[in-house]
């Protein structure tokens, strides 16, 4: 959200610089992102100033240019080359000095330099309209009035309007804040928070000049649906012209990113930014039968919008009618056929509000994001239709003439009441952690629009007004009087005070915070993608069943239409992200959550933890001294290793069964997978755009956390005295045989000396006979009472390859 510096001045008066407002604006709560400088003309006109053409003279070279002399009011006159067919002594002209930075109308700035044209110095140049972004026109140079003084500054006498724009962060339960007026209102609060005496009022406009002329316009209104719209405010405004917006109104609008459009779309956008009420202005002309029905079309019914686009209606959106037809989906967008044109002399303004429900699930159906929509999803203030009115009403007044030609028509049937919300000072110091004096206390409640009804000895009775959406609770003023009060006036604590607690181990947040220090310190990155996903991802491996997606009743974008099952796709969506902006070399982890609907129970549902790492790109940094070698299967191998060991978990290998992976492998404990790593398939890198490979690892976490409660601590063992001998065997076996068949068969063939059997090469391709793979496997083999001899070795391995010949059909390659 953008506010002027300037338009927020109007509100509330201080001389307080950008920066300093901007701290103090994110100190309660209102987040300034950046502030940016704005100029009704961009450069501001620096270096650019009145001169008058003393003497001109053609070039004695060329015969389009003149030479000319120029007084800018320095007292030494500028000689200045100058092409224009217009100029001629005595004119009152814009220069540009040198040094001068110019921004025209088309094409690049360009820096003021002294030079030389044909030989004759020029000392600056006499400026055209476009030439400074003043206009478009080249026809030749601007000639001033006569009473122009030599010397004075360009955006002195252009009235060039310095700005500042502060883009605010602006959290979704802040409706109250989505205005200047909301906005100085949390100024107003905290100036006089700081001071002793409260010197900072919230200036409104004034609305008392607002005046009935005649009732020959009057409107019939008609609420159909008060759920929808509890209130429906309105008025006629006759006898207009629609035409440009003058200079300061279309300044405004600018300074914060919205395009002038004429004077009465302005003046209700100017209304909607200054008080947060969104307002539509409707041709009366077109209003068939000169009467409005608020109420819900039926079903598939066709409705052309502004921007010409056809729209197939619900039967839950909200439409502003006329006696025939649909002009505006309400609280979203209007109709084509009855807005405010050039010939329009009538208008119907209309102020309501819109149940924010119902305004956020139309604006999603149709993909429409707009300022009126924003406000309305997040809820406006039901008491302030009425007085946007008159705003809006004297404005139309004096920017587009005009009489007001109705009395104003007003349905609210039920009145929104204030909130009642009891207050207590003792639990306003508890949760703080702090002793704020009463009356500062006081000061902030009433600064916020906050009413005291009743006050008592340590506690206050307070009427909250329906703006305040998010206030309703105690906790909830008491946060808006922290936040006001400012979070760094806290002092930090220099004793606590705790007692004894059970926990339960192991302690899960210590264990990520192990792992995680484990992955960073060795490079990694932590990631945090939504677990919000696209449903085209879950078509894409067999291993994920698009029949157990969980489904969003009412999604942002199809982009964000189901939970993720697997959180592969969220990190290769990074990983596509880094590549394309030239950072390709990745060492990412994530800790998140993957769902999945349970086959036969719709409203039952698995959640599981999960942590994801992912390596792609070179093993070090590009540099002369360091080889240029890319990450292998065997790098994120050892990643996966290097975290079990960190957490003592002992695991078997075996193959992985998903589809995700060209080259894979599983670790299982108890049965159970914990972790499936390897290289991911070329069709899924090619499907996000991935130009090279990537390597995934995926720890069921909940199994993690599993084997770890089961984790004894390890006694003490003797290290061995004698050498460990490793001997490896390659067999060409069926591709239905797994890893763990040929280890149990090892342990089988020898249970003293074999200690340990590692899968360390997997290769399955064309060289091969049909439905054959190959698996290169490593023995460690040790007699913790004496050196093993030759023959006792070879006599194991001719014991295990016999093994595997008759009992998994092995070739010994």
């Amino acid at each position: 959200m953008k506010i002027s510096y300037n338009w927020l001045k109007d509100y509330v008066k201080t001389d307080l610089p950008p920066e300093e407002l901007g701290k103090l604006l994110t100190g309660c709560g209102l987040e300034v992102e950046s502030i940016e400088k704005f100029e009704t003309v961009k450069g501001g006109l620096e270096g650019i100033v009145v001169g008058q053409v003393m003497s001109k003279e053609k070039h004695p070279d060329a015969d389009r240019l003149n030479l000319t002399t120029v007084d800018v009011g320095t007292g030494t006159l500028l000689n200045i080359v100058c092409g224009a067919a217009n100029v001629e002594a005595g004119q009152k002209v814009v220069v540009a000095t040198i040094g001068a930075k110019l921004y025209p109308a088309t094409g690049e700035p360009f820096e003021i330099k002294k030079s030389k044209i044909r030989g004759a110095a020029s000392e600056g140049m006499i400026c055209a309209e476009d030439e400074i972004g003043l206009g478009t026109s080249h026809a030749g140079i601007m000639v001033l009035d006569a009473d122009a003084m030599p010397g004075t500054p360009a955006k002195d006498y252009f009235k060039i309007e310095e700005d500042y724009t502060f883009e605010i962060g602006l959290t979704p339960n802040r409706a109250d804040a989505a205005s200047h007026v909301g906005v100085a209102r949390d100024l107003v609060a905290v100036l006089n928070a700081m001071h002793e005496d409260p010197q900072t009022t919230l200036e409104l406009p004034n609305v008392s000049n607002f005046q009935v002329v005649n009732t020959r316009s009057m409107i019939e209104v008609n609420v159909e649906d008060t759920e929808a719209c509890p209130r429906y405010s309105g008025i006629s405004i006759s006898n207009i012209k629609v035409a440009d917006s003058p200079d300061w109104l279309k300044n405004r609008l600018k300074s914060i990113g919205v395009r002038p459009i004429n004077n009465i779309v302005d003046i209700t956008n100017y209304v909607l930014h200054e008080l947060g009420q969104p307002l539509h202005a409707f041709d009366a002309a077109k209003i068939k039968g000169n009467k409005i029905t608020v109420k819900k079309l039926t079903d598939k019914a066709k409705f052309k919008t502004l921007d010409e686009a056809e729209r197939e209606l619900s039967s839950e959106d909200l439409m502003i009618c006329n006696a025939e037809d649909g002009m505006c989906i309400a609280g979203v967008f209007g109709g084509i056929e009855s807005g405010v044109t050039e010939s329009t002399t009538e208008i119907f303004l209309e102020s309501a509000y819109f149940n924010s429900t119902s305004i956020r699930r139309s604006a999603k159906r149709h993909g429409l994001k707009t300022d009126a929509s924003f406000r309305f999803e997040r809820g406006t203030d039901p008491n302030i239709t009425v007085y946007a009115l008159k705003r809006a009403a004297l404005l139309v007044k004096e920017i587009a003439g005009g009489e007001i030609s109705s009395e104003i028509i007003d349905i609210y049937p039920k009145k929104i009441e204030s909130f009642k919300v009891p207050f207590s000072f003792e639990k306003c110091d508890d949760l703080i952690g702090k002793h704020i004096d009463l009356d500062i206390i006081k000061k902030i409640i009433i600064s916020l629009g906050i009413e005291i009804e009743h006050e008592g000895h340590d506690a206050l009775l307070l009427s909250v007004p329906p703006f305040k959406v998010d206030v309703q609770r105690e906790q909830d003023v008491i946060e808006e009087v922290l936040r006001i009060y400012g979070y760094n006036n806290i002092e930090i604590p220099s004793e606590l005070n705790s007692s004894l607690s059970f926990s339960e181990k192991p302690d899960q947040e210590k264990i990520r915070e192990a792992v995680a220090g484990l992955l960073s310190n060795n490079g990694f990155s932590e990631i945090m993608c939504l677990s919000l996903t696209k449903e085209e991802y879950s078509m894409r491996l067999k291993s994920i069943n698009p029949e157990q997606n969980v489904k969003m009743l009412n999604p942002l974008s199809s982009d964000l239409s189901v939970l993720r099952q697997s959180m592969l796709f969220s990190g290769l969506e990074t990983i596509q992200y880094n590549q394309n902006r030239k950072n390709a070399d990745l060492r990412l982890y994530e800790f998140g959550k993957t769902y999945m609907a349970i086959k036969g129970e719709s409203t039952k549902y698995l959640e599981a933890k999960h942590l994801s790492v992912f390596i792609t790109g070179r093993k070090q940094e590009e540099s002369w001294n360091a080889k240029n070698d890319t990450v292998n299967f065997y790098t994120l191998k050892g990643v996966v290793k290097g975290i079990l060991e960190r957490l003592g978990i002992e695991v078997k290998m075996g193959e992985s069964s998903s589809d995700a992976f060209s080259q894979g492998l599983s670790f299982s404990w108890n049965k159970k997978t914990i972790v499936e790593f390897g290289a991911l398939t070329k069709s899924i890198l090619k499907s996000i755009d991935i130009r090279q490979e990537v390597f995934y690892a995926d720890f069921n976490w909940d199994v993690v956390i599993a084997a770890l409660k089961q984790n004894k601590t390890a006694l003490y063992t003797e290290v061995p005295k004698f050498p460990e001998v490793r001997r490896d065997l390659a067999l060409l076996i069926d591709k239905a045989v797994k890893f763990e068949q040929l280890e149990q068969l090892a342990y089988q063939a020898e249970k003293g000396l074999l200690k340990s059997v590692n899968l360390f090469d997997v290769y399955e391709g064309d060289k091969l006979p049909s439905g054959k793979k190959s698996y290169a496997l490593s023995f460690i083999l040790r007699d913790d009472n004496a050196t093993l001899t030759d023959k006792q070795i070879e006599k194991i391995m001719e014991k295990l390859m016999k093994t595997y010949q008759e009992k998994a059909g092995a070739e010994i390659r």
